[in-house]
């Protein structure tokens, strides 16, 4: 499991984009990635992408993380979807004893998914115990160990607070074949995801395999990577999943214009109002492009000169990733219209896209309160502090 440092994730996601495509047909009808993908993932460190190096990771930047996910997109976006999530998953290695990270993330495969937040633990010596069901665990078809974040009651049943009296919740950690599956996954886009439920009952859990998750008081990482929260890595990586997404959809729909020529219509590469409507929506784009990676690169320049992690950079996060999708599902929705009823048919490379898109801009980092959020942090005028726990 343990790869060469600096092997370069882009090139390697790039490459493995036939594979992706030629798979993308089965992984949607399965609603699950093929094994054939999941594989040449694994094989080419993809998944480690975040992963410390100690513990053989690549610890990539945000940056090379970002368009890793941008090249598997335009392949395939419910890979792309999974990919990101576990490779997030992973920076939760940089919260929990050594021995316990290598025995998750070095035993193969080493994939972690996990589901929404919700329910509670109760404390027992040694750890903890557990009986609840979770939901939304994209990519947990593929994964070795699930997590889950949860309360903590003590053995009296009250709750346990941190220092500044805010509930304690702990990521807790365990094997895929100490959880029931709950296929579930019955949507309209994303479908290949996987993202089931899954639940434990009477569940012992092992002090070192529950982790104070983005607790900057529990890391063991000096890295600039692991000053951000998983929660805003989640954001940038699926905001740049959504540029793939994206690009592919109006790179198709531009090559259909080369050589198409609708009933009674002129052809429409020679139709002024496809040149004009191909060249504005190129361009928003483009700029959607430009403003989330000067947004990752920015707040990466800060944090690896050393400075801490601000509500500036959460707040520059929230937005940029929140617009991004948003332009994004704008130029898919575009390139779909334009492309008229040829759109439809499934055998076409759009109406999957399309659905992808929606399903992507119906996640909780592009809801629109996401800019109510920042327009309070700006006007409070206190964008120095530590970021706010969300």
């Amino acid at each position: 499991m343990n790869r060469p440092q600096g092997f370069d994730l882009v090139e390697r996601a790039r490459a493995l984009a036939p594979l992706i495509m030629s798979e993308a047909d089965d992984i949607e009808r399965t609603r699950r990635l093929t094994p054939s993908v999941t594989a040449a993932l694994v094989e080419n460190g993809l998944y480690r992408a975040l992963l410390p190096k100690r513990f053989g990771g690549a610890e990539a930047t945000l940056d090379e993380f970002m368009q890793m996910q941008e090249e598997i997109a335009k392949a395939d976006a419910s890979t792309a979807w999974c990919l990101g999530q576990c490779s997030v998953c992973a920076m939760t290695a940089a919260y929990l004893d050594p021995e316990a990270a290598d025995e998750i993330f070095n035993t193969a495969p080493g994939i972690l998914a996990w589901g929404a937040i919700g329910r509670e633990v109760r404390a027992e010596p040694g750890g903890y115990r557990a009986s609840a069901r979770w939901d939304f665990a994209s990519g947990s078809r593929q994964a070795s160990w699930l997590g889950a974040h949860v309360r903590v009651v003590e053995a009296d049943g009250s709750p346990r607070n941190k220092p500044d009296g805010s509930p304690e919740i702990r990521t807790i950690l365990f094997p895929m074949s100490q959880a029931t599956m709950y296929d579930v996954w019955d949507v309209i886009g994303l479908r290949g995801t996987g993202t089931d439920s899954y639940s434990v009952d009477n569940l012992f859990i092992p002090e070192k395999f529950a982790a104070l998750r983005d607790d900057p008081s529990a890391c063991r990482e000096t890295g600039p990577l692991y000053k951000l929260t998983t929660n805003m890595v989640f954001s940038m990586g699926f905001a740049a999943t959504s540029l793939g997404v994206a690009r592919a959809m109006l790179d198709a729909a531009t090559e259909l214009a080369r050589g198409k020529t609708p009933q009674g219509l002129k052809a429409m590469r020679d139709n002024n109002a496809v040149q004009g409507q191909i060249g504005r929506t190129e361009a928003s784009l483009r700029a959607a492009r430009a403003y989330l990676y000067a947004t990752a690169n920015d707040v990466w320049r800060d944090l690896a000169r050393g400075d801490p992690i601000s509500e500036a950079h959460r707040i520059a996060i929230r937005i940029a990733s929140t617009w991004t999708i948003h332009q994004s599902a704008s130029v898919v929705d575009i390139a779909y219209h334009m492309s008229g009823a040829t759109a439809v048919f499934a055998k076409n490379p759009f109406e999957r896209r399309f659905r992808d898109m929606h399903a992507i801009a119906q996640q909780i980092q592009a809801r629109d309160t996401q800019y109510e959020d920042a327009g309070k942090a700006i006007l409070s005028g206190n964008l120095t502090a530590p970021p706010t726990t969300r």
